[in-house]
């Protein structure tokens, strides 16, 4: 979260893109465990319309639990719900229990909310099984919604064949790297604009220690596709691995993916951060924020939470590179977080109208205005980079995270063809399980419970009972 409590909230990101057919589709990552389970309703009232005096009805909602979404809560109360009349209720969960939540709810058609966050890996399934309401209609009968404002690959992630929007983006990220300036120049080090991994091992051994209890770098641990995978599997790209080739024959014990995760496990070993093997996004921000790191690999849009004075040490000491490469020349992922709205809703109106407020430029101006500029959830609008307050704001990492959108590529994130367009995950239904999987061995290897190749050889059999169902 970004507020003062916000260092113990989880925050997910992670990026991945797909295109099956004509249509891009961007994977939930990273995530983290919370450890709170926040449930709030929000003053106010209504659904569908309204004056704001109680009589609009109300909304739930299912959300992850991260800094963006805390800012929402506080907000909606007194400018969605005053101006509109609609209550909304929020269910806040850790990102694995959301994923499991609405999951069920929606395929089970139970009805439960009338919008939830997801990303486009669900966006796109459940598009396809007909789960979910196209909002293209509402966007486009809203003329203050300018849909064109939308950045290109984000909005295609979440777009069907037919061109119609099947989720709106609340915000959107790329990866990059995240350093202490001070402490590199108190040791004459210089960071590269574009480092390569060997650089940052390197690098992570010469500021290990640097200040009393600091490590050299922070890189998540903790399982799950979209935890540990988030990262590492755009370390797996980068070093010429793939989870399948082009004809769906499994790779995971391959010698380019086991040198990707060798490096990632030992980096980790070696200068990393202490309990690694429960070490998710929010863990990491933590250690990067309270000075317990110097590096830290990870979404861009953490950025915001290291320059908030609020709950962050460490605002205007930190630097911000290229995500780091070895065979490519970038290798950022791509992500966002989005509003779906399952079919099943009885409160389409409403809901489809706080999903438009909620990623609308009125409400970057509102959290830019009341909570900070800073804070602003960026990455899915072009505008956002001309706002002169948020640019101002943004400083070193506005600009470079929107580059680091822009390059990321979906449609060749590695070496080698693929048999699905994608950076950081397979777009089968099977990917989910198998990247968990595959994850907990590895974490494993982490705290000595196992090798990384018994984890891999594990990991390739698995892997190609997931791909018999798609050769």
């Amino acid at each position: 979260m970004r507020s003062n409590t916000q260092q113990v909230v989880p925050h997910s990101q992670g990026g991945f893109v797909t295109r099956t057919k004509k249509s891009w589709q961007i994977g939930v990552t990273a995530g983290a465990v919370a450890t709170v389970l926040i449930t709030t309703a929000c003053a106010g009232a209504g659904a569908g319309g309204g004056g704001g005096d109680g009589d609009g009805g109300s909304i739930n909602v299912l959300m992850v639990a991260n800094p963006q979404m805390t800012d929402i809560q506080e907000l909606t109360a007194d400018t969605f719900t005053k101006d509109t009349g609609i209550k909304v209720n929020f269910t806040v969960l850790p990102e694995n229990e959301l994923r499991d939540k609405v999951t069920q709810d929606v395929a089970s058609q139970a009805g439960q909310y009338d919008l939830a966050t997801v990303g486009a890996y669900e966006t796109q399934l459940w598009k396809d099984n007909d789960w979910l309401h196209e909002l293209s209609s509402y966007a486009e009968a809203d003329s203050e919604y300018a849909v064109d404002d939308l950045l290109k690959p984000v909005a295609e992630s979440l777009s069907g064949d037919d061109g119609k929007l099947y989720a709106l983006p609340f915000y959107g990220e790329s990866s990059f790297l995240m350093y202490r300036k001070d402490i590199f120049e108190k040791e004459g080090l210089e960071m590269p604009e574009h480092p390569t991994w060997d650089q940052v091992a390197d690098l992570a051994a010469k500021v290990d220690g640097a200040e009393s209890g600091m490590k050299g770098i922070c890189l998540r641990g903790l399982p799950g596709w979209g935890e540990m995978f988030a990262p590492l599997t755009t370390v797996v790209n980068t070093f010429g691995g793939t989870w399948f080739d082009k004809d769906w024959n499994a790779q995971v014990n391959a010698p380019e993916f086991t040198d990707a995760v060798d490096f990632y496990v030992n980096l980790i070993k070696e200068h990393g951060e202490p309990g690694a093997a429960q070490a998710g996004f929010t863990e990491c921000l933590n250690a990067l924020s309270q000075g317990k790191v110097a590096m830290w690999y990870d979404a861009t849009s953490a950025a915001g939470s290291l320059e908030d004075e609020a709950s962050s040490k460490v605002v205007g000491k930190i630097g911000y590179a290229y995500a780091p490469v070895k065979e490519t020349e970038y290798s950022g992922w791509l992500w966002s977080w989005n509003w779906a709205m399952p079919k099943t809703t009885k409160n389409a109106d409403a809901a489809a109208k706080f999903a438009l407020w909620a990623t609308s430029k009125q409400y970057e101006e509102t959290v830019g205005e009341k909570l900070g500029w800073a804070r602003v959830p960026s990455g899915k609008r072009a505008s956002t980079y001309e706002i002169p307050e948020y640019k101002e704001a943004s400083g070193d990492f506005g600009q470079l995270t929107l580059e680091s959108i822009e390059h990321a590529d979906p449609t060749n994130p590695g070496t080698q063809e693929r048999p699905t367009v994608g950076i950081q995950y397979v777009t089968i239904p099977e990917f989910a399980d198998l990247g968990t999987k595959v994850s907990q061995s590895i974490s494993g290897a982490l705290t000595g419970k196992g090798s990384v190749k018994d984890a891999l050889d594990e990991g390739q059999k698995l892997a190609e009972e997931a791909a018999a169902n798609h050769k």
